[in-house]
């Protein structure tokens, strides 16, 4: 019993018990924190543990609490949830079904683009998804449209909000390899550590999260030549074009304002990701307020969502913290790093594998847990493999948008089937993202094989 090691040991059973308490249905965050607290005194009665790792606890929950990148979490949550309120989603769909809808296939599209655009001023996927389910999803089925492409573009559009910044996950991935990164190089002796932040991280997912809305609308437009059944033309022939643009126009401008004062803000260097969402959070409350939305009864609801989301994203962190600090006190994270280092193939094939493991961890897990408990474990070892921070933040940010759309977890097709008619069968809704799951994994591909598209407009804005 003296030759077995036992951290190597306890490492595993950690993953392994971890796994099975989440398939269980237990909450991840106590999951985490619980597994941390266990493991940890199991391997110091053991002697694969030394407790004093705990003491850097104290240190990483202040870090939390003191990092002004996190902050614009809740900022963020804030302004999706109220431009939510302040229907301007409802206002874009419907404008936008107008422009598009001589065209076959131009419902479709529609609700791409208008995806798009509420991906880029609000990244809440849920609040999206359910807003275009309950207006666009019947006139959809009203025009003739195959219910499982409705859905599956109602879905899909929808998870945009994942990879086009300003995004919550980005924000999340972004600080959570920052650290990691740091600490890589200064074990490897750079310290000229060439920087990485969430603006880098939001940059790089630019073109990749443009590439995979034109590979949505490709597919539309494929469907709408080639089986012309599934997707038909569905047009209000008594509306004229002056009032046509007129109405265009109205429903452009203010998300034009705020993503052009948020995002574009961040872009050019102006402010920072918490600073831009603070003055997003500002502008979509005084939208909200200009168009007569803005109530005490509003605010309240916005505040008491906004807190809900923002309270399960920190107690993940937090758990997540204490499980790490065991992880990697038991030897775990040398373990995976030699684990990844021997597969044969090299530093590309252990890439692949840990993109693997992230989609099909999608099918059971939401991508704020995958963020929390697998980047801290496998992105050391791709860091000391030299690759480009922002290259692998973004394979991961489009990978993690995968587990809104892969089944039975995947929480698009729960949003879609709280909206959806009792006609429309479940397995129905399953198939018709099945799709859009196989455009993003050629969009994951693509970018895998021309890393160009995430690292060039960083190199090319930032210098």
């Amino acid at each position: 019993m003296a030759d077995v090691d036992w951290g190597a040991v306890l490492s595993l059973l950690m993953l392994v018990a971890l796994c099975g308490s989440l398939l269980i249905g237990y909450p991840v965050a106590f999951t985490l924190a619980g597994l941390g607290a266990v493991f940890a005194l199991a391997g110091a009665g053991l002697g694969a543990f030394d407790l004093i790792f705990l003491s850097a606890l104290p240190s990483r929950v202040f870090g939390v609490m003191s990092n002004e990148v996190l902050v614009a979490v809740p900022l963020f949550v804030f302004m999706g949830v109220m431009l939510e309120r302040s229907r301007v989603a409802e206002e874009l769909l419907v404008t936008m079904g107008q422009c598009f809808g001589p065209l076959r296939g131009g419902l479709g599209l529609s609700v791409i683009f208008v995806g798009m655009l509420l991906a880029a001023s609000t990244g809440i996927v849920g609040a999206t998804v359910v807003t275009m389910g309950l207006l666009s999803l019947p006139t959809m089925l009203k025009a003739g449209y195959n219910p499982r492409l409705a859905c599956g573009t109602i879905c899909a559009a929808g998870t945009l909000g994942q990879i086009i910044p300003p995004s919550i996950a980005l924000v999340l991935l972004g600080d959570m390899l920052s650290g990691v990164y740091t600490e890589t190089q200064l074990a490897r002796g750079n310290f000229a550590i060439e920087p990485f932040s969430v603006i880098d991280l939001f940059i790089g997912a630019l073109l990749p999260g443009l590439a995979l809305v034109a590979l949505y609308m490709a597919w539309q437009i494929a469907l709408a030549v080639f089986r012309p059944a599934t997707s038909p033309a569905f047009y209000e022939s008594d509306v004229r074009l002056q009032e046509l643009c007129g109405r265009v126009a109205k429903a452009l401008l203010p998300p034009a304002v705020l993503i052009g004062a948020v995002l574009g803000s961040i872009l050019v260097g102006a402010a920072t990701p918490t600073e831009a969402a603070s003055f997003g959070a500002v502008g979509a409350t005084a939208l909200a307020a200009v168009r007569g939305l803005l109530s005490v009864r509003v605010l309240t609801e916005v505040v008491r969502v906004s807190t809900r989301i923002t309270c399960m994203v920190f107690a993940i962190l937090l758990g997540s913290s204490l499980f790490s600090l065991t992880f990697r006190g038991l030897g775990g994270a040398e373990l995976v790093e030699s684990f990844l280092t021997d597969i044969p193939g090299g530093p590309n094939a252990s890439l692949l594998l840990i993109m693997f493991i992230m989609f099909m961890l999608g099918f059971i897990l939401d991508f704020v847990e995958i963020v929390f408990i697998v980047v801290p474990i496998v992105a050391p070892a791709l860091f000391m493999a030299d690759f480009d921070p922002v290259w692998i933040g973004v394979m991961m940010g489009v990978n993690l948008q995968t587990s809104f759309l892969t089944p039975p977890f995947g929480w698009a097709l729960f949003y879609i089937r709280g909206v959806a008619p009792a006609s429309i069968a479940t397995i129905d809704i399953y198939r018709g993202v099945v799709p859009f799951v196989a455009l993003q994994l050629i969009g994951l591909s693509i970018l895998f094989v021309f890393p160009q598209l995430a690292t060039w407009l960083p190199r090319a804005v930032l210098g």
